[in-house]
């Protein structure tokens, strides 16, 4: 059984980074993070009509929908380049709100879900609507650890539609994969630029060991999270959560300790990752509630 990536899937990884490194590249995350750091000035509506347009939330509307009739294997990828470039936005909700919310898959509209558990709930005060209810509650804004992910206390209850969160979890994970890999790419070149006692940092063993950590979580969750976008499988999926969380917040953590003193500064975009796949790991489902579902496949399995 060959698992390698098609051409056409290549094709589609390689114009989705294309798109996003000349539309959200380092100067543009940058910018974002100046503009909004304490506040929420919403979602780029420009930024989420041209992901729209490059059918990046329809990719799995059948054609005859205005969709491009691919796949979860192709979403994984397609999220995990936008986990590269630390895409913000509730782009998961919006995704599988497609079909559902009018202007969702032409990226006219913005689309959150209450996927953090309990009140809380991102990017509340720029959506246009919430996935699997009907209209926008009132929510309080509350601090949250990303700069780029404002948080609401939502006024009234709220879930998830359970028929979406295996779907919204490997979506999630392969946002965090995308961090993961990201990371270690920011690893392994500072560690080749940056010199000390007359020669690179990555010479010295204690980097050496860090920068392979790093890589084989990462290795590690992509062949996760790949093969669980094939099975579909509850537990599968559960699986490359836990796993590609794990990559996401100890691979941006390697990655600050390879960067040094640099690393723990403002400037430095190894705490924006760090950052995020902390609330991302909080999202569609969290490290107990993957493990539940696990336990639950060995119980059904072992009677």
């Amino acid at each position: 059984m060959d698992f390698q990536l098609t051409e056409d899937q290549r094709d589609l990884r390689g114009g989705v980074r294309a798109l996003l490194e000349g539309r959200y590249g380092r100067a543009a995350l940058r910018a974002s993070v100046d503009r909004g750091e304490g506040v929420d000035r919403g979602v780029d509506r420009g930024l989420w009509r041209e992901l729209g347009e490059a059918g990046f939330f329809a990719l799995r509307l059948p054609e005859e929908e205005g969709g491009t009739g691919l796949g979860l294997a192709e979403a994984v990828l397609v999220f995990e380049e936008a986990g590269r470039v630390l895409l913000p936005g509730p782009l998961v909700a919006t995704h599988l709100a497609a079909g559902v919310v009018p202007g969702a898959a032409r990226g006219t509209a913005v689309v959150t879900a209450f996927d953090l558990g309990g009140p809380f709930v991102a990017h509340l005060g720029g959506a246009d609507a919430v996935l699997g209810m009907d209209g926008v509650p009132e929510g309080v804004p509350v601090r949250s650890v990303d700069p780029l992910t404002p948080l609401y206390r939502a006024a009234g209850p709220g879930a998830v539609p359970e028929a979406l969160r295996d779907e919204g979890a490997l979506l999630t994970a392969a946002l965090q994969l995308g961090s993961a890999l990201r990371t270690t790419e920011l690893a392994v070149r500072y560690a080749k630029e940056r010199e000390q006692f007359g020669q690179p940092v990555g010479a010295f063993q204690a980097v050496k060991h860090l920068c392979a950590g790093m890589l084989v979580r990462g290795e590690v969750a992509r062949t996760a999270v790949y093969a669980a976008a094939v099975t579909g499988a509850p537990g599968e999926i559960a699986g490359a959560k836990l796993l590609a969380d794990e990559a996401a917040v100890r691979n941006a953590r390697d990655c600050l300790q390879v960067h040094g003193g640099m690393g723990f500064t403002w400037e430095a975009d190894v705490h924006l990752h760090l950052k995020r796949a902390w609330v991302r790991a909080e999202q569609w489902r969290t490290a107990a509630q993957a493990e539940e579902v696990l336990a639950a496949e060995l119980l059904a399995g072992s009677a």
